[in-house]
């Protein structure tokens, strides 16, 4: 079983952490996104991961440089230049040599989905290409997708505007796609696989989609970045991991609450984080209070800081004493 991993994004959504860092390399408790996305695609036989890169393929290239990651095989395809969704799965199949059915995942999404279940759901039905749907509450953010008995796509509607959706079912970013996929999807151009392939297959009664209230995640905005972090250390995602790296000092006098500090990260005297990030390498100040934030990697956060309401800090940013930010991101960008 192959799969293509889409990975080439700019993440704009997650600066400034994406500023130099693929959002797929941003660490996610103890281990790098992509890790938990292809090690979850490994649990249900996949042997190689196809990564369709485009933004920063060198960090995916120093990060695994024997070509494997979790135990599956990589295998790396650059876009040339930014293809949209269809054609970066067109030209990184194609470059991999895919000619039999496969897997299509967003890099960006983390769920307990079971793919070996979808898999065997597409085999049954016979179509072209079959969707995982994840039940949302909000499905003007996403691509919508109403079927029929038989589980047959009716149509595709990608974002609609609020109170407009047929239904709360949405394209939650996990595909099984037959090969003949590649001859609707146009060469050396931007396609959609939400805009324009998957239009195109509905309208041919040639998609289906399989519904799964499994956990479902979209990582790619600071609010769910966080999110995806405290659902781990809670325990709603397997068994529950340590918020706590033992490389990270702590002071007896910090008060750490409901937050993840990573490898190498230190926290002063006086220090309270609550519901936050410290990622590897960041220092907090003697007083700092970080609240509902993300402290980027070997960022230094100065004495008496508070930081609150979905701050962001950028990699080693150096935050004056004193500092008082509310919902903001450093160094902000345009």
């Amino acid at each position: 079983m192959r799969a293509v991993v889409l990975v080439g994004g700019f993440g704009t959504r997650l600066r400034p952490l994406t500023s130099t860092m693929p959002k797929q390399m941003l660490p996610v408790v103890d281990r790098p996104m992509i890790e938990r996305v292809v090690q979850s695609l490994g649990i249900h036989g996949v042997t190689e991961a196809v990564l369709s890169l485009g933004y920063r393929p060198d960090a995916f290239l120093e990060a695994y440089p024997d070509g494997s990651c979790a135990g599956v095989k990589l295998t790396y395809a650059v876009e040339p230049e930014p293809l949209d969704t269809a054609g970066a799965v067109r030209f990184a199949a194609l470059a991999a040599g895919i000619d039999e059915t496969f897997i299509v995942v967003n890099g960006d999404v983390l769920t307990d989905l079971d793919v070996s279940a979808l898999w065997r759901f597409h085999q049954d039905h016979d179509g072209e290409g079959t969707i995982a749907l994840t039940p949302v509450d909000d499905p003007s953010r996403f691509g919508v997708v109403p079927i029929d008995g038989e589980g047959r796509v009716i149509e595709f509607v990608e974002k609609p505007l609020a109170g407009t959706a047929p239904t709360n079912w949405v394209n939650a970013g996990t595909y099984v796609l037959e090969p003949s996929v590649f001859d609707r999807i146009a060469d050396g151009r931007k396609v959609s696989i939400e805009r324009e392939t998957f239009p195109g297959l509905a309208a041919d009664g040639s998609l289906y989609a399989a519904q799964s209230s499994a956990y479902w995640l979209d990582a790619g905005t600071p609010a769910s970045y966080l999110q995806a972090q405290l659902d781990i250390i809670d325990g709603f995602r397997g068994a529950l991991e340590t918020a706590i790296h033992p490389h990270a000092t702590l002071h007896v006098d910090a008060e750490i609450e409901h937050s993840v500090v990573m490898e190498g990260a230190s926290v002063a005297a006086g220090v309270t984080v609550r519901n936050s990030i410290v990622l590897p390498g960041a220092r907090i100040g003697s007083g700092a209070t970080i609240v509902d934030s993300i402290i980027g990697s070997r960022a230094t956060v100065g004495a008496r800081c508070t930081l609150e309401a979905l701050t962001v800090i950028g990699h080693e940013v150096d935050l004056a004493p004193g500092s008082v930010l509310t919902s903001a991101r450093v160094p902000q960008e345009d």
